[in-house]
């Protein structure tokens, strides 16, 4: 039994990096190559050599510590491969790599602090027990990386050199609202989490009083400004990573964010009519004005 749960763990892995592959391969097509082979490609294939290179010390110690810190260090690699590797890199090129490279840092630091302030993450408690388990939540980050960034490696390394224009800066300010969105409800968060008044309580102030979820709003939002930055320079297969936009919608929304957060909200809150008037009043992800029925502003969301 156990050979054959292991063995569907090695399958998984495989499945996971062929679909980075074949998203790389669809997205390379027309880009810059070297040799047979697109730099997308190059850059795909480094996002899960460095996820595997982290996950042998990290599976050997059984701690997840760097993990979030080893998807910042992954962004910013594949971004600088494609950045020093394309022959002439324009305005647009330039912009999307700067935008990722500030939300990386911006995210890293942020999750790395508060690794270090909680210890552990709950997530990899009976997940880093098992060497195979590990490997595939290593895995799963290096495709995270490569569809995430697709529109922006594309930008970069398509081979498409073409004025900002007006569809570019519709992007760009929506990459600037969503990040300015997500920054602000994380510091609202930590701020008061940080409060020891606030302790076992759920927040409904600040932006967290029109979204039960606001920063996964603005990372919605702006990997989908990225997206629309990259529109006029999309051809043939390179429209294929449009799935980046998607793909993290479909992650907080029905995989690896709300849900999760919404059953550990219930199991603590469940019971009480204040959070239950929480999630009847406030909107779910989009930030809309709270309905005068909300509840006070007194209560903390983990």
């Amino acid at each position: 039994m156990a050979k054959q749960t292991n063995g569907k763990r090695i399958v998984i892995v495989l499945v996971i990096v062929l679909v980075g592959l074949a998203v790389a391969w669809a997205c390379g097509r027309g880009g810059v190559q070297f040799g047979p082979v697109s730099l997308f490609m190059l850059c795909a294939v480094s996002a899960f050599l460095i996820n595997w290179l982290a996950f042998v010390p990290a599976n050997a110690a059984k701690t997840e510590h760097f993990y979030d810190l080893t998807g910042s260090i992954t962004y910013l690699s594949v971004v600088g491969m494609a950045i020093v590797l394309t022959p002439e890199v324009g305005a647009r090129a330039v912009v999307a790599a700067s935008l990722v490279t500030i939300w990386t840092l911006r995210l890293g630091i942020f999750l790395f602090r508060r690794i270090n302030l909680a210890g552990q993450d709950d997530r990899f408690t009976e997940i880093k027990a098992d060497p195979l388990r590990f490997l595939i939540a290593w895995s799963l980050q290096g495709l995270w990386v490569i569809l995430t960034a697709a529109c922006a490696l594309v930008i970069i390394t398509g081979g498409q050199n073409r004025p900002i224009g007006w569809v570019g800066m519709i992007g760009i300010a929506l990459w600037v609202i969503g990040f300015a969105i997500e920054v602000i409800a994380d510091n609202q968060k930590s701020r008061f989490k940080a409060d020891p008044e606030n302790k076992g309580k759920f927040i409904n102030v600040g932006l967290w009083s029109w979204s039960r979820h606001p920063n996964y709003f603005g990372e919605i939002l702006l990997w989908t400004g990225m997206a629309v930055l990259a529109i006029p320079v999309l051809s043939g297969w390179q429209w294929v990573a449009m799935i980046s936009p998607i793909f993290v919608a479909l992650l907080l929304t029905k995989v690896s964010g709300i849900p999760m957060l919404a059953e550990k909200g219930l199991k603590r809150w469940g019971h009480d009519p204040a959070y239950q008037a929480y999630l009847k009043n406030t909107s779910l992800l989009v930030p809309m004005p709270p309905s005068r029925d909300a509840v006070s502003k007194n209560n903390y969301l983990a």
